[in-house]
């Protein structure tokens, strides 16, 4: 089994507390984890590692840029980051995140690009008592076993489509700034033409070779997108809905839902309880 072959690997490893993950070449153990609490927006610089990131939001909405797309973990989502992918990473206010490091030869599964992947309620408690465990823990007991474990959810775990596309060509990628600048902006596709001086045609077929998306359907999951930070910091579903763009409250929460599989009521009960 390739999760037995890569523990007897690293049998020999050898690990602190005080293990700096910045300075190591290898990880001490297939799979190694530890929380952090955060409070800036800007968590790190651009960056990448010879290993998987999973990273899970306990708390708060995390945010993963790649030169070709913006990945969201709400509550019940993690973000996975394939080994030597550049990233960076982003988090609301007073975020605490559970971050996963595996070598890849321990996971069934492989990926080129980042994805989200849903938490179901037994990967989030694996993830709770592995983030308690000792650094150096032992393979053949207990700890052991969780890890293993661990590393199996996460391979069956199913991926979701948090994620949005982010453009190369210059003119699509200057709309794309634009909009994440002013989310709530209305401007059309053919108002963009006009500016870009080019056809709405051009524009469209663009869009659509850079993102995989439409011109309206990018922009709102980008609002979407947006608004998950807003509702964690407990605005009211109303004013969300407004600040990004919608002109009705159902509507948002409509589109909300059919992009999330959830009310934003559901996800952050407290902005539920605000809705007025």
């Amino acid at each position: 089994m390739k999760n037995e072959r890569a523990f007897a690997k690293s049998k020999t490893a050898r690990s602190n507390d005080s293990t700096e993950l910045a300075g190591l070449k290898r990880l001490p153990r297939p799979l190694y984890g530890h929380v952090e609490s955060l409070s800036n927006r800007v968590i790190s610089h651009r960056h990448s590692h010879p290993w998987i990131q999973v990273s899970y939001a306990v708390r708060g909405v995390l945010e993963v840029a790649t030169d070709n797309a913006r990945f969201v973990a709400l509550p019940h989502r993690a973000i996975w980051v394939p080994a030597g992918v550049p990233h960076q990473v982003y988090a609301s206010r007073a975020t605490q995140i559970r971050s996963l490091y595996v070598d890849p030869e321990a996971m069934d599964r492989s990926s080129d690009a980042c994805f989200v992947l849903e938490v179901s309620e037994l990967l989030r408690e694996l993830i709770q008592a592995f983030s308690e465990m000792p650094e150096d823990y032992a393979f053949e007991g207990p700890d052991g076993r969780l890890a293993a474990v661990l590393l199996d959810r996460l391979a069956a775990a199913p991926a979701t489509t948090l994620a949005l596309p982010w453009p190369s060509e210059p003119r699509i990628l200057a709309i794309c700034q634009a909009l994440r600048a002013r989310p709530a902006a209305g401007d059309s596709l053919d108002d963009w033409a006009q500016r870009l001086s080019v056809s709405r045609k051009t524009l469209s077929r663009l869009f659509l070779r850079e993102t995989g998306l439409g011109y309206r359907q990018w922009r709102q999951r980008l609002r979407l997108m947006h608004s998950l930070p807003l509702l964690e910091q407990g605005q009211s579903v109303t004013n969300v809905a407004f600040d990004c763009g919608y002109e009705s409250v159902s509507a948002y929460i409509a589109a909300f839902k059919a992009q999330f599989g959830r009310t934003p009521g559901e996800f952050f009960p407290v902005a539920g309880a605000a809705r007025a």
